[in-house]
Parts: structure tokens; C-alpha cells; sequence
């Protein structure tokens, strides 16, 4: 019985490390779709100065904020 107890943590053990690794793969797909959307909107473009005041300036709104003054 205990040999089948440690099978079974052995199996569950191997699934949720399989888990993390998706996880992390979906977490760079994300990422990598989130870039592409960046550099399409041409915000790629930005000196790194402009970028990091721009991004300094959503950050103090809120995205939220933001979101609702440019739909005005």
C-alpha cells in the first residue's frame, strides 16, 4: 500500500511540474503577443526617454484612467 502511495505522489509530483512548465510557456506567449502589439502601435519607435515617461505617466493614472480619458 505504501508503494502505491508514493507511485501516486510521484504522478501527481511529475503533472504539476509539467503544469509549471506550461504555465511558463504561456506566460512568454503572452508576453511576446503583448510586444508585438506594443511595436505595431509604433510605441517601439519611442526614444527609451519618451517610453519610460509615457509609461510613468499611465503608471501614476492607472491604466483604467487612462483607458477612459482616451475613449473621451
Amino acid at each position: 500500500m505504501a508503494k502505491d502511495l508514493d507511485k501516486e505522489r510521484a504522478a501527481i509530483a511529475a503533472e504539476e511540474a509539467k503544469l509549471v512548465e506550461r504555465k511558463k510557456q504561456l506566460a512568454e506567449k503572452e508576453r511576446d503577443a503583448s510586444l508585438k502589439v506594443i511595436e505595431k502601435a509604433g510605441l517601439m519607435k519611442l526614444s527609451l526617454e519618451d517610453l519610460e515617461a509615457l509609461v510613468g505617466r499611465i503608471r501614476k493614472l492607472g491604466v483604467e484612467e487612462v483607458q477612459r480619458r482616451l475613449a473621451a
